[in-house]
C-alpha cells in the first residue's frame, strides 16, 4: 500500500512539472544590454534583480529597468531552450523580437 501511495504522489509531481507555466524573459538594464531568463513568475524575478539578493550576478554592476519581453506557454525545458537561443542572437535579432511583440 505504501508502494502505490508513493507511486501516486510520484505521478502528481511529475505532472505538476510538465505544466506550461514557464515564461522566457528580456529585461533592460540601465545601460540598455538585454539580460535573458526563465521563470515562473516575472513580477518576482524582476524584483529579485532589483533588490539584488537572489537576482543574477549580471545586474551587480547595472540596474534592472523594464520587462520588454515575455514568452508565455513553456515547460521549464522548452523555455531553458528558447533562453539559449535567444541569447546567442545579435541585438538587433533581440530588438526585432522586442518590437514585434509591442
Amino acid at each position: 500500500m505504501v508502494g502505490i501511495k508513493l507511486s501516486e504522489s510520484s505521478n502528481k509531481t511529475a505532472s505538476a512539472k510538465s505544466l506550461n507555466n514557464w515564461f522566457v524573459y528580456m529585461i533592460q538594464a540601465d545601460d540598455g544590454a538585454y539580460y535573458t531568463g526563465v521563470t515562473t513568475d516575472i513580477d518576482r524575478r524582476f524584483n529579485e534583480h532589483s533588490s539584488g539578493g537572489r537576482g543574477a550576478r549580471y545586474f551587480r554592476g547595472r540596474s534592472p529597468v523594464a520587462v520588454v519581453y515575455r514568452e508565455s506557454g513553456h515547460t521549464r525545458s522548452s523555455a531553458c531552450q528558447r533562453e539559449a537561443a535567444i541569447k546567442k542572437m545579435k541585438r538587433e535579432q533581440k530588438q526585432q523580437l522586442i518590437d514585434h511583440v509591442c
